[in-house]
């Protein structure tokens, strides 16, 4: 065994995020401003819940997670929780169902929100120096951290100034596993071009982190102090190579560091103990129902057709907004992801990463369109996205990179693949309804709620809108009847006093007869074509709408006495 494990130059540096490259400190109010910032968020759906009970089940949902962390840490190969099982199981699991299911239908946004609120973030006294030393020498480096949103962590990475001298960032809410799993810091070394024998991994506790850097066969693990680095829970047998009050520590020892020739590069096999990336893919995915589900279709007529609805479910894409391709901006988006690759070591050009990324969303459709419409159906991960159907064919240390960071990834693909014009009549339907209390909530199959939220900003009527059922925030898609049940349980209403606008008879009206919706409707000028609708009036009950419409518009003259013309 070498004596010191720091005189050999490494490959690669993977930090842990909070006690090694920030410094956090719980923020006295914190706790309470969430709490406010939950008490708005409900309060826009007509949801008032009083600010004290909220803080309440905040402080008690944080203590259980708590517990759940220090339990996972025992675990071999422990498995990240979704957001919305960090809602509906912990942070508001003693709330009414309402409440509950609208804080899961905005599950990671919220999560990303609370970060700064609870918290603040410094960067440590050294960083910035490991960083450059890094980069004067040609260590590539990386994030590994157990987080419940990657996402805020990212963006407080970017308000840094730090964003850049990172080359991939390994989040657990994101890839779905967490330290001490092996397969975090395996994951970043593949990414990087190398193996975890030849990176230096550094964190901040026994138990997670000394556990996790040994079990993938980190070639050296250091520990930077913090929090709770000297009082682990439960007592840890492994010890680190290295402990250092700062990063600072660690400055001299990297310069000194002696490089020799690599003993594996590219896509050399994983250390000893470390769990194979396919089979970290093969995990059950957050959000995939244990059972199927059940609901015999409603009938039409079931409810009134006519007359103010109960409450408004639609779709997004063909229903609130037409989109358009943009074949620039795809080219821009595939320009900045093959720089990336090519920042973390793999070589690739413009037109390959399009040719890629098309191809894997050609993948996509393939899976949807084969993918049966009975029981349970799940939507697929953006994992599985990028690094199963896009990066199917590249070598394991490109798929590697593309799942550690599909989150951003997918965001930025959802951005770049169309321009998107909201429909006629859209704005004039939510107006009529915010002044008559009749409350909304989209329920859609996307690749990025994210992004659909963004959309809805951008056309002014985010604030319109009070629930926010996306497929890829869900797990599951429809027609599966559980999209529309988690949109009327956050809106508490019935689902036989909704009206549900959709574009596409095969997926929208069944699954909202599945569910029992009172009135589908479908909007003509979306995805399906007038003889498929034609064919859906005429066909089994489960796709047959109550109304079709040519303009959203047309709504108004179904819930007055007053007809409304078409493009209101």
């Amino acid at each position: 065994m070498d004596t010191d494990p720091l005189r050999h130059r490494p490959d690669a540096l993977l930090l842990d995020f909070g006690g090694v490259v920030f410094q956090t400190r719980k923020r006295p109010e914190g706790r309470s401003d969430a709490a406010r910032h939950l008490h708005e968020f409900l309060a826009r759906a007509g949801h008032h819940v009083d600010p004290a009970l909220l803080r309440g089940s905040l402080d008690a949902g944080l203590a259980a997670l708590k517990d759940w962390k220090n339990a996972a840490g025992r675990r071999r190969t422990p498995a990240e929780l979704d957001h919305r099982t960090i809602w509906t199981d912990f942070l508001a699991s003693d709330l009414d169902d309402r409440a509950r299911e609208l804080l899961a239908g905005s599950a990671a946004d919220l999560l990303a929100d609370m970060s700064p609120l609870i918290s603040e973030h410094e960067v440590r006294p050294g960083v910035r120096d490991l960083l450059a030393a890094a980069q004067t020498l040609g260590v590539r480096v990386g994030i590994v951290s157990n987080a419940h949103s990657g996402r805020s962590h990212r963006r407080i990475l970017h308000e840094a100034g730090l964003e850049h001298r990172f080359g991939v960032q390994v989040y657990s809410d994101e890839v779905g596993i967490r330290k001490p799993h092996p397969e975090m810091i395996a994951l970043a070394a593949r990414a990087l071009g190398t193996v975890p024998a030849r990176c230096w991994y550094v964190g901040d506790t026994q138990d997670r982190d000394v556990v996790a850097g040994r079990r993938a066969g980190a070639g050296a693990v250091v520990l930077t102090r913090h929090h709770h680095t000297d009082h682990p829970p439960y007592p840890v047998r492994e010890h680190a190579d290295a402990v250092l009050d700062t990063p600072e520590g660690l400055v001299t020892p990297l310069l000194h560091s002696l490089p020799d020739e690599p003993a594996h590069r590219g896509d050399a096999p994983a250390a000893p103990g470390a769990v194979p990336a396919q089979a970290a893919r093969q995990a059950p995915e957050a959000g995939e129902p244990a059972t199927p589900l059940s609901g015999d279709p409603a009938e039409p007529g079931s409810a009134t057709t006519r007359g103010v609805p109960g409450a408004l479910l639609l779709d997004q894409g063909g229903v609130i907004a037409h989109s358009t391709a943009t074949p620039d901006a795809q080219r821009d988006f595939a320009r900045s992801l093959a720089a990336r690759l090519d920042r973390v070591g793999y070589a690739a050009t413009t037109d390959t990463v399009l040719s890629l990324v098309l191809a894997g969303r050609d993948r996509y459709r393939a899976w949807k369109a084969a993918h049966p419409s009975g029981g349970p159906i799940p939507e697929i991960t953006p994992r599985r996205f990028w690094s199963d159907m896009v990066g199917r064919d590249l070598p394991s240390r490109a798929r590697s990179f593309l799942l550690a960071e599909s989150s951003e990834l997918t965001l930025e693909y959802a951005r770049s693949k169309s321009h998107a014009v909201m429909r006629s009549g859209v704005r004039e339907v939510l107006e009529f309804c915010a002044e008559r209390g009749v409350p909304v909530g989209i329920v859609s199959n996307t690749v990025c709620g994210r992004a659909v939220r963004e959309e809805l900003d951008r056309f002014g009527i985010l604030h319109l809108v009070s629930a926010h059922v996306y497929s890829d925030e869900l797990g599951l898609r429809k027609p599966d009847p559980a999209t529309v049940r988690a949109a009327t349980t956050a809106l508490g209403v019935a689902a036989a006093d909704c009206w549900f606008v959709g574009d596409k008879p095969w997926r929208d009206t069944a699954a909202a007869r599945r569910a029992g919706v009172g009135v589908p409707v479908i909007v003509r000028g979306g995805s399906a074509a007038d003889d498929q609708i034609s064919s859906a009036q005429d066909g089994p009950a489960e796709l047959r709408p109550a109304h079709v419409i040519d303009e959203m518009g047309e709504l108004l003259g179904l819930w007055t006495e007053a007809p409304v013309p078409s493009g209101t």
